[in-house]
């Protein structure tokens, strides 16, 4: 069965790969031409069902899209939905990653969690889309560690594994990450329906 990812980044395909049925053939966005739609939405669930619909819309085939991002407790939950682009509009990794410690510098509570959202539609205008969801728990770290993986990586630290998720390998971060629990979540669901 093909599914098309709401999304043209190569490490999240990989993600998505390595989790899914191996009977799901999964191309993304760029095999089809689709631009990032606008994420107009106020929350995870909304941004990921705008992308979801567009790209089944524009390919004409079942779609899944998530949206994702860091939660900071200091900030009452930023970046959030704004995660990718919380330095600017074209902000890079690097300068996210530079605004959040300029933001957090000398900050004791540095609690935090990766939160993802899964959705998947059938159609372009399926009703009862699928929603999943996976949480991962950490704190912010001083200093960047690690240079594995993408986004704000480096500086999420996971106590139970003892380094931040951009020293972890693929198969821990798979096994203990948001978007992998939103995955499984996802399949058990899918596997119901």
């Amino acid at each position: 069965m093909k599914i098309v990812l709401a999304s043209n980044n190569i490490k999240k395909l990989q993600e998505m790969r390595a989790c899914l049925p191996t009977d799901l053939e999964l191309l993304t966005a760029a095999d089809f031409q689709i631009e990032s739609p606008h994420e107009t939405g106020t929350t995870f669930v909304e941004n990921a069902i705008i992308k979801a619909r567009y790209s089944s819309q524009v390919s004409r085939l079942p779609a899944i899209a998530d949206d994702s991002g860091l939660e900071v407790d200091f900030l009452n939950g930023k970046p959030g939905i704004y995660s990718s682009r919380f330095a600017g509009p074209e902000a890079s990794d690097a300068d996210n990653n530079a605004k959040l410690l300029n933001v957090m510098e000398g900050i004791e509570k540095r609690s935090a969690r990766f939160r993802c959202v899964i959705v998947y539609l059938r159609h372009a205008l399926d009703p009862m889309p699928i929603i999943a969801t996976g949480t991962w728990e950490g704190e912010i770290v001083n200093n960047p560690g690690g240079d594995g993986g993408f986004g704000y990586d480096p500086l999420f630290f996971v106590p139970e594994l003892g380094k931040t998720v951009a020293k972890l390998s693929a198969e821990d971060k798979r096994q203990f990450s948001h978007r992998g629990k939103a995955l499984l979540e996802f399949v058990r669901l899918f596997n119901v329906s």
